[in-house]
């Protein structure tokens, strides 16, 4: 921290802190549920309920369009922090950047998203994408517990790494069309996994009348990968969200979760309640978020950072943003 507002006393100028992405009051009644990404108080936006009716919209979020506040993100030399009462979290100074950095993301989003699945000693899971949420979803479901762990993906680098790292089981969309049916030829009594993890969102991609329909917005997602998980899942088991979807979902079998008897948990990441105990794992040595950086680049090279990153070039799992750091020095 560089500067403190006069009415911030939870902590000070100099202290080295991570910012959740979620903004929170830390006082309304969301936040003393700990149901933070929910804090009634911080959202200026909408957010993107369609049918919202009278209901506050949710929390603001850093970098997420004025639907959610319309707050400037944090890939920059500088960010302002409003609420810092309650969002800034103190880390201490003997452990690396690298180890700390996804405590404001995507490291809470996989937990919560583990948790939401109830995975636990001897569970199985199917992981619906291998990007930096997917990866970190495996790792934390490992940590867990879970036996059996399945991983669906259409790049085999991320693929490997999943298996080489956290003994998960993986399966190319390319080259298996139903995922699905391989993996409950693959579990005992051919039932299913005990619960499945969406960390594709409304990115995945269906059929082309699919294709058009989002392009129409007419429906906000292909729907593809929550038609998987719900096929995958076995009966009474849980689909955890942690993918972002927005609008209509085209093609979502209610019919079929209803007859198994589906539990359905999702939405953004309550980041300020699992931070204690994820630093705490990280500082024992336990979870090793920084596994899954592939590159680190200089701030000024962000956009060639997401191209890498969106192109899958070069074996690329995840770009760190390093301000200062001398431009055309990007490491791997």
């Amino acid at each position: 921290m560089v500067e403190a507002g006069s009415e911030v006393t939870a902590v000070r100028k100099g202290d080295r802190v991570v910012i959740p992405f979620v903004i929170a009051c830390g006082d309304c009644f969301f936040c003393r549920l700990q149901q933070y990404a929910a804090c009634e108080s911080t959202n200026s936006g909408q957010g993107a309920t369609l049918n919202r009716k009278g209901i506050s919209p949710p929390a603001a979020l850093f970098g997420y369009s004025d639907l959610y506040g319309g707050i400037p993100g944090g890939q920059a030399e500088y960010v302002r922090v409003p609420k810092a009462n309650t969002g800034p979290f103190k880390v201490p100074d003997t452990l690396p950047d690298e180890k700390v950095l996804f405590l404001s993301d995507i490291l809470p989003t996989a937990w919560q998203a583990v948790k939401n699945a109830e995975v636990k000693p001897g569970s199985s899971v199917a992981i619906f994408g291998a990007g930096p949420v997917g990866l970190l979803c495996a790792s934390c479901a490992r940590l867990n517990g879970a036996e059996q762990i399945f991983i669906i993906d259409h790049n085999d680098y991320r693929l490997d790494f999943a298996q080489q790292r956290y003994g998960a089981i993986p399966i190319n969309f390319d080259h298996h069309d139903d995922p699905a049916q391989w993996i409950i030829d693959n579990t005992l009594g051919h039932r299913g996994v005990d619960a499945v993890i969406d960390a594709v969102g409304f990115e995945a991609k269906g059929s082309l009348t699919e294709t058009v329909l989002s392009t129409l917005k007419i429906e906000g997602s292909s729907g593809k990968a929550l038609r998987q998980c719900i096929a995958a899942v076995r009966r009474g088991g849980i689909v955890s969200v942690p993918g972002v979807y927005a609008g209509f979902i085209h093609g979502f079998m209610f019919g079929d979760a209803f007859d198994k008897g589906l539990t359905f948990r999702m939405g953004q990441t309550h980041v300020h309640a699992w931070l204690p105990d994820l630093l705490a794992l990280i500082e024992q040595g336990l979870l090793t978020p920084e596994e899954i950086v592939t590159h680190h680049m200089p701030l000024e090279e962000a956009a060639r950072g997401y191209q890498i990153f969106e192109k899958r070039e070069e074996a690329c799992r995840k770009v760190i943003l390093v301000p200062g750091m001398q431009p055309g020095k990007a490491t791997l």
